[in-house]
This record gives structure tokens, sequence and C-alpha cells, in this order.
């Protein structure tokens, strides 16, 4: 799968923190070096794409990344 830099870092970041939901400030911070509290769809625009293309390397594996609604993201164990 091609990823770009940010999305790698965000399956990363996502990946090694396997089932613990991040929130959306948390991997701002990780993943962009960001300290932003507030409404930014940075990270929720990132997911959908990141979701889109491992939906088209593995069908299914788009579930591996749960949302955890009003918080953030967790990524979780699938069977393919």
């Amino acid at each position: 799968v091609a990823l770009t830099l940010k999305e790698f870092d965000l399956l990363r970041a996502l990946m090694e923190n396997q089932g613990r939901v991040l929130t959306r400030d948390q991997l701002l911070a990780r993943v962009w070096d960001m300290q932003f509290a507030g409404g930014t769809r940075t990270v929720d625009m990132h997911v959908k794409t990141l979701r889109k293309k491992l939906a088209a390397a593995a069908p299914g594996s788009e579930e591996a990344i749960g949302t955890v609604r009003g918080v953030g993201y967790r990524m979780r164990e699938i069977a393919l």
C-alpha cells in the first residue's frame, strides 16, 4: 500500500497503541506535532483516506480502524 508520510505515521501511532483509544488531540500531537485543542478535521480526513487505501489493498481491513464517537480512534484486531 502506497502511503504518504503522514498516513504512515498515523497508522504507526494507531498500531503502536492497538486496543487503546487515541484522541484527535493526541494524534495531532504525535503525527503532526501540533498542540491544538479544538475542531480540526485533519485527523478525520487522514483516517478516511487511510481506510480507503487499506480497503483497496485488503477488503475488510478498513474495519481495523475503529471510531470512538466524540473521542478519537482505536486500532482493533480483525480477521481477514
